[in-house]
């Protein structure tokens, strides 16, 4: 059983009839978790409510570093609202992205900063965009106690390598391996997406093959970034088969283990009974 753990079904883009379809897809493949990743208050919304009509389904609720701009203390204190429904699981996803700058860096910075807090208060995971940041989104989750001693007494550590656990997941990981490694000694945990099967893509293939698979989970980011052979067309959750087996091609295991493992992992990370 594959455990996706960053997607969104929320998208804005989808009808109502499209993501019932969506749905239905997820049901008849191997993937029996998903997570739908709020990026503002409306798909924080949308994603509560798939969580509520899916079993396989589950919630997070955060503003994308995009939307920085448009955030207010009142979208932050419905935000909140949001995150004490019964199926949300983290507060995200939050960050940096100096890439595309669609939001002030300074705006950024500051939401950023005060969707942690809300993290750090409700004793939530917390999912990390982060991209051409320069190492400031992690220098910030230090400052903010996202990676502190007292944030990782919180958690149990992980079962297998005996590290503390501060549940801050950085998704679709695009860092060096050496970096990822930092990372996991404090607490942090790595997801992979479809940039892992890209042929060129030899900085990630290297973290695929040298992260302690106890701390890896996988995702698709749909309906972005789609793995090969479905580059250049809309990502859907069952299509994380993919992901799961460029993995086990690095690691030199079968697929079956990365997607046990990783379904564990997820289920361990976001406070899931695997039934």
């Amino acid at each position: 059983m594959f455990f996706d753990s960053h997607a969104h079904i929320n998208h804005e883009e989808y009808s109502p009839e499209a993501r019932a379809q969506l749905a239905r897809s997820i049901e008849l493949s191997d993937v029996g978790f998903v997570v739908d990743v709020g990026f503002d208050l409306n798909s924080s919304a949308q994603a509560v409510a798939d969580a509520a009509q899916y079993d396989w389904c589950y919630a997070a609720v955060g503003v994308h570093p995009h939307d920085a701009a448009e955030m207010n203390d009142e979208i932050l204190t419905r935000i909140e609202a949001l995150a004490a429904a019964p199926k949300v699981v983290a507060i995200g996803e939050i960050g940096l992205d100096f890439f595309r700058n669609i939001s002030p860096e300074d705006d950024q910075r500051y939401w950023f900063r005060k969707q942690i807090r809300l993290g750090l208060k409700l004793g939530l995971p917390i999912l990390i965009h982060d991209r051409d940041s320069a190492g400031e989104t992690i220098r910030i989750l230090t400052e903010e106690g996202a990676l502190s001693d007292m944030r990782r007494s919180v958690f149990p550590p992980n079962p297998v390598t005996g590290i503390p656990d501060a549940r801050i997941l950085l998704h679709c990981y695009s860092g060096t391996a050496d970096e990822a490694l930092l990372l996991i000694e404090q607490g942090a945990t790595i997801s992979l997406a479809g940039p892992v099967t890209y042929k060129k893509n030899t900085k990630t293939a290297e973290v695929a093959a040298r992260v302690p698979l106890s701390h890896l989970l996988i995702e698709t980011d749909a309906p972005y970034l789609s793995p090969e052979p479905f580059r250049g067309k809309p990502n859907s959750s069952p299509f994380v088969v993919h992901t799961a087996q460029k993995i086990a091609d690095f690691r030199g295991v079968a697929r079956s283990e990365i997607e046990e493992t990783t379904c564990a992992n997820a289920c361990r990370f976001f406070g899931i009974d695997r039934k």
